[in-house]
């Protein structure tokens, strides 16, 4: 007989049915025993009456368990048996098929389960979450984290089929790339046939997403995976998603709109509950968030206290570069450094400035943030798509021409060979999602976290490796 998910059960009242999932609740009143089974749709009541009470014992007796009385939360069981109507009195209109039930008629017990290091509920929120992100197979089995996750899956389709009507083409880059000085460290993976030599894992797809541009792609997006060696912080993760995205021969009206449009269609469609404050998106220089609200992030909500209200708004005009505060910010080698990355474009009225070195903290960058309740949840910019002008913001952060083509020769070269305008941006996916779910961090939604030390206790890493893999990398481990 072919399984039935305990979502459409309502759809077989009257007719024997087969379940598989897991025990959710088990409940003995007196002769009858009274089982929620859970599979990833729902729950359904379960109830093995007194009449079939001796038929069911022997049939589980066969499988090596002393009767029902054996079954415990957390069992992986399939079930047969027969969905009927509940008596009136006994419809509870509160809950999921709360006004049927399935007489049981016959159990297979797939799996059992041993002691639980720690109850499963619809909210795990208050278990220690170390002992969660250890078990994290066990947590996701949690109604809040299955929503979560479904939750994220139907935010990323949407992104998927919006941007596909639009004439984006989703396109997947390398995770194996080139370590470059271009923001934070970079994890690094060693070469086994290369002596000596190293890959990097990819801070953001950044500089693949322009070449893309140079390629003729024109509208590209991916929801890509990032990794940065940063210090630990609460709400931080060593590899993060974000919806990274670049078109051709776009102005920063044409990227900012597309974007817009998009995230107003997600709260719409996928969060009908929670309401946008103000729509077209507002828009503030970065002089102006900074005067009035003290953060280029600010929170416009006009109620602080309504998690279901979003205010978006655009932050724009930041200067391009600020003074280094040490030798190795932002791995900069000179006076200045930049403020989001060296790509950008500087507004059109400030590149003389740029090109020839003057005014250098006066120079503002066509970068934009898109911030919602107080997070920046994205940002982009119209990049520098000519060679002399990428590589002169290079000479402004300090770099001789010898490093600049060492590091960056890959891009100067691409720019000389009919590179496009082009502009675009990044979302953190996680944080997106951390806030429509109304979740206080980001490891709430991502499947399988790390701390925000960076450990994952799941699989016990980062760990060592072995004398052998070292030899083969040719690589020592300095005390």
């Amino acid at each position: 007989m072919q399984r039935i998910y305990i979502k459409d059960l309502k759809d077989h009242i009257g007719k024997e049915v087969v379940i598989k999932g897991w025990v959710k609740v088990r409940r003995d009143q007196g002769k009858m025993i009274f089982m929620d089974m859970r599979d990833f749709s729902g729950v359904v009541q379960c109830v093995i009456l007194t009449s079939n009470m001796e038929e069911m014992g022997q049939s589980l007796l066969r499988q090596g368990y002393g009767g029902p009385g054996d079954i415990r939360t957390e069992w992986v069981l399939a079930i047969t048996g027969m969905v009927n109507k509940r008596p009136e009195k006994n419809v509870n209109a509160e809950v999921e098929n709360g006004n049927i039930e399935v007489e049981i008629k016959n159990i297979e017990v797939l799996n059992k389960t041993e002691v639980l290091p720690f109850e499963i509920s619809d909210d795990t929120i208050n278990v220690n979450e170390d002992t969660r992100l250890k078990y994290r197979y066990l947590d996701m089995r949690s109604d809040r984290v299955q929503k979560n996750l479904r939750m994220r899956h139907k935010v990323a389709k949407l992104i998927r089929d919006h941007l596909d009507k639009e004439g984006f083409t989703e396109v997947e880059t390398p995770l194996l790339t080139k370590s470059t000085p271009e923001g934070a460290r970079d994890y690094v993976v060693p070469s086994r046939l290369y002596k000596g030599e190293f890959y990097a894992l990819p801070q953001s797809p950044q500089q693949y997403k322009q070449l893309l541009m140079t390629g003729g792609i024109e509208k590209y997006f991916q929801i890509a995976k990032c990794l940065r060696d940063e210090d630990t912080r609460g709400d931080r993760q060593p590899e993060f998603t974000q919806l990274d995205m670049e078109m051709s021969f776009a102005e920063r009206e044409d990227v900012m709109k597309v974007n817009e449009e998009l995230l107003i269609e997600i709260v719409e469609k996928l969060y009908p509950n929670k309401k946008i404050q103000e729509k077209p998106f507002p828009r503030i220089s970065y002089k102006e968030a900074m005067e009035k609200y003290g953060s280029d992030r600010p929170d416009l909500r006009k109620e602080k206290n309504d998690p279901n209200l979003l205010a978006f708004c655009w932050v724009i005009d930041f200067p391009f570069f600020e003074k280094a505060k040490t030798s190795d910010n932002k791995q900069t080698k000179g006076e200045w450094t930049f403020t989001h990355n060296p790509f950008s474009r500087p507004v059109p009225e400030h590149m003389e400035y740029l090109m020839k070195g003057e005014k250098i903290g006066d120079i503002i960058t066509s970068q934009y943030d898109i911030i919602l309740n107080g997070y920046e949840i994205g940002g982009g910019s119209i990049r520098n798509h000519q060679y002399e002008a990428l590589q002169k913001v290079f000479e402004i952060l300090g770099y001789e021409k010898e490093s600049i083509e060492n590091d960056f020769g890959h891009m100067l070269q691409a720019f000389r060979l009919g590179t496009p305008p082009h502009g675009g941006i990044a979302w953190g996916l996680d944080r997106l999602v951390m806030l429509l779910q109304n979740e206080p961090n980001i490891r709430e939604v991502i499947a399988f976290p790390k701390t925000g030390e960076g450990r994952d206790f799941m699989m016990n890493s980062p760990s060592q490796i072995s004398e052998k893999q070292l030899r083969e990398l040719h690589i020592k481990i300095r005390e």
